[in-house]
């Protein structure tokens, strides 16, 4: 009976870190699946800030744009396009807003349409873990 029990010994060590092994994995899998979940909790977070910058410079463009349009179109010039002098930062995120109009004659009455863009950036380079952009656009007509 000696000789059975002699043959049984260390098997507890072995299975003992052979435990440890695999908690010490489980542990470090938990860890990276803990840390992805809260780089994409931090970009949502920072994917809904620059929605709202971008919104903010398209309503910049749209009273630009309100703000040259004619009472009477008889009395002032056709509405035009806003013009910002530098690139606006908005809550830390970089604001470009971009304006083009097109005219036409609709029986006898010029309409302008208007299209702007407005694009929130944060971040570097496409590509970077921390690169965030939003780009909203609108059409508004002026007769």
């Amino acid at each position: 009976m000696t000789r059975v029990h002699r043959f049984q010994r260390g098997f507890a060590a072995i299975a003992a870190i052979f435990l440890v092994v695999v908690l010490a994995a489980l542990g470090a899998f938990m860890l990276t699946f803990s840390n992805t979940q809260q780089l994409t909790s931090a970009q949502d977070i920072q994917g809904s800030r620059a929605y709202w910058a971008a919104r903010a410079g398209l309503e910049w463009g749209i009273a630009g744009v309100l703000a040259t349009a004619p009472v009477s179109p008889a009395v002032m010039p056709l509405a035009t396009c806003p013009v910002a002098s530098t690139p606006a930062v908005v809550d830390g995120f970089a604001l470009t807003v971009g304006c083009t109009s097109q005219a036409y004659n609709e029986a006898g009455v010029v309409r302008t349409i208007f299209y702007l863009t407005s694009t929130a950036k944060f971040g570097g380079t496409p590509g970077d873990v921390g690169y965030i952009e939003r780009s909203v656009s609108v059409s508004l007509e002026q007769p």
